[in-house]
This record gives structure tokens, C-alpha cells and sequence, in this order.
């Protein structure tokens, strides 16, 4: 098996990345900065470094053959997005090339798009124009990996256990909103947390023969309406379900009026799902039951954790 540096090993994703790499029993180095890595990552060496420190940088890729980049910078200052995602990956993945790393992957994200309306485009397809200073910058990072022939899997809401942001934001939501707004019935592209590494560490792993782009979006090929998204985390939340119904532009006014940001209403009440097949048909994959079935294997995680948003 090959050696794989993994980056963001405490994160969300990279935490699941790792558990599914020890699985399939690859040769792991994370790279660690200053939080404590989940208790699936005890006996795996590591390597200290920082990407906001070009210089610690140095010798981190030695050995290694394939760099699984999932550490970003999410939210918080545009200095500190710009050190991480732009400046950090663009050092990070120069130092991968000076070792000798044969393949690159990044975990990016669908924001890269920006605000829109999404059915069914491939990546070629559309055009990146990303409306946050973190989705900017990791659409920097994304850049410096694909200049080096790396390959970028961008998700759009990826659930499961450790889910700190996208099943939160829904509750507060819901929270903040005395009704149904025009019936949820947009679709959207999701995907649990395990698929997602499962994914990534396939792509990892893959001949290179197999791998027919250079990004792709990674999702479950199905898209879940956003009405039963929020009705599971509606349920995990001990939220009751609103009879009242809600324009758009209503629903803005309330969340605003509340100190709320309106933004997530436009991802919830407009389609954002992308073409999906391409990455599991190409690493002969296929995705796990659905997505009621895998929120359900989180179900506990989210009832601790939703109780207080």
C-alpha cells in the first residue's frame, strides 16, 4: 500500500478520511498543527507543521506517495483564509512536488460556484465564482493542486457524525422561521460523511488510468429535496414542523428582523444539485442506502448535538 499524508486528520471530513484509510489498510502520516486528533488516529505517526509556516513545511512529504489534502479554513478573517487555503496549499502542494508525491487530491467544496442555480452540471460545465473569501481562497487552493496534476472533489452538504456546521445552520434556521418557506422543494446534492471518504481514499488509491477528470463532484448521484433534509434535522432537533407557509422574501424579512443571515435560503429554496455518477463510476464505487438511511446512523450524534442550537 502506499504511504498517504493526510491534512485536517482533526477535522470533520478528515477525521472520517482517516478512520477509512486505517480500514483499508494504507500506510498513513497526518500532518497535525495544534488540535487534538480524534481518538481513530492513535498509533498513526505524525508529522508537526503549520500551513500558515512555509518553512515547517519542509520534509513533511518526504516518503509520502499520495497527499490527501482535506484542511481548510472555514469562516473567520480573510488574512487567515488567504494563509491556509491560498498561501498554505500553494506551499504545501510545492513541497508535495519537490518530494516526489505521485498524486495529489483535495477535498473543495461546490461554493466554489458561487450564488446560483445548479441541475445536473458536470464541472466542466460551469464556471467557478465564488462569493465568500473562503470559497475565493479555496478556489486558490484548488489552483496550485490542479497545476501540479491533482484532482479536486468538490461536495456540496456532506452530514454525518461530527457535522458541526451543516445540520446546525439548518436548526437555526428552522428555529428562526415560523413556517414553511414555498414548500422546501428545491433539491440539493448531499452526501454523509463516511461516502465522502470513502470517495477521497479511493481516489487516493486509484490506478491512475482510472481517474478520467481532473475534478469531480462528489455526492450521492440522487439529490434529496430539501424539505426531507430539513424535516431530519427537524426531528433530531425536537423542532416542531411549522402548518404556516412562507414566501421567500418573507422569510428573508423574518431572518434578517432576528439578526439571522439570510443567505442559506438561497441554497435551500433554489435546486443545487450536481452530476454525481462520473466519480463513482470511475472508482467503482457505489454509494451507501440513500440518504434517510445513512442520517439515521448519525440520528444519536445529532440529537446531543442539535438539542442546544
Amino acid at each position: 500500500m502506499p504511504t498517504i499524508l493526510i491534512t485536517g486528520a482533526s477535522g470533520f471530513v478528515g477525521a472520517h478520511v482517516t478512520h477509512e484509510a486505517r480500514l483499508r489498510r494504507a500506510e498513513l502520516r497526518l500532518m497535525t498543527h495544534r488540535r487534538t486528533l480524534p481518538r481513530t488516529c492513535s498509533g498513526v505517526r505524525t508529522v508537526a507543521a503549520d500551513l500558515t509556516d512555509p518553512g515547517s513545511l519542509r520534509g513533511v512529504c518526504d516518503g509520502v506517495d499520495v497527499l490527501l489534502h482535506c484542511a481548510s479554513q472555514i469562516g473567520g478573517s480573510a488574512a487567515a483564509n488567504e494563509a491556509v487555503n491560498a498561501r498554505g496549499t500553494a506551499a504545501l502542494v510545492a513541497e508535495a512536488r519537490r518530494a516526489g508525491v505521485r498524486r495529489i487530491v483535495q477535498l473543495s467544496t461546490a461554493s466554489v460556484y458561487g450564488r446560483g442555480t445548479f441541475r445536473g452540471s458536470r464541472p466542466e460545465e460551469l464556471t467557478r465564482n465564488p462569493g465568500s473569501v473562503t470559497s475565493r481562497t479555496r478556489a486558490a487552493a484548488e489552483d496550485a493542486v490542479l497545476a501540479a496534476g491533482g484532482v479536486v472533489l468538490r461536495p456540496h452538504l456532506v452530514f454525518g457524525e461530527g457535522d458541526l456546521w451543516v445540520g446546525p445552520n439548518l436548526a437555526r434556521l428552522l428555529r428562526a422561521l415560523p413556517g414553511v418557506v414555498a414548500g422546501w422543494p428545491a433539491r440539493a446534492s448531499v452526501i454523509t460523511a463516511p461516502d465522502l471518504a470513502r470517495l477521497l481514499v479511493a481516489t487516493a488509491l486509484a490506478p491512475d488510468a482510472a481517474l478520467t477528470s481532473p475534478v469531480y463532484h462528489a455526492a450521492d448521484p440522487l439529490p434529496v429535496t430539501v424539505d426531507s433534509a430539513l424535516r431530519a434535522v427537524a426531528e433530531c432537533a425536537g423542532i416542531a414542523w411549522p402548518h404556516d407557509n412562507l414566501t421567500v422574501e418573507g422569510a428573508k424579512a423574518i431572518l434578517a428582523a432576528k439578526g439571522v443571515p439570510p443567505g442559506t435560503l438561497d441554497i435551500l429554496t433554489t435546486d443545487h444539485f450536481f452530476e454525481a455518477d462520473a466519480l463513482w463510476s470511475d472508482l467503482g464505487e457505489s454509494p451507501a442506502a440513500g440518504f434517510a438511511s445513512c442520517f439515521r446512523r448519525a440520528e444519536r450524534w445529532y440529537r446531543s448535538t442539535l438539542a442546544g442550537v
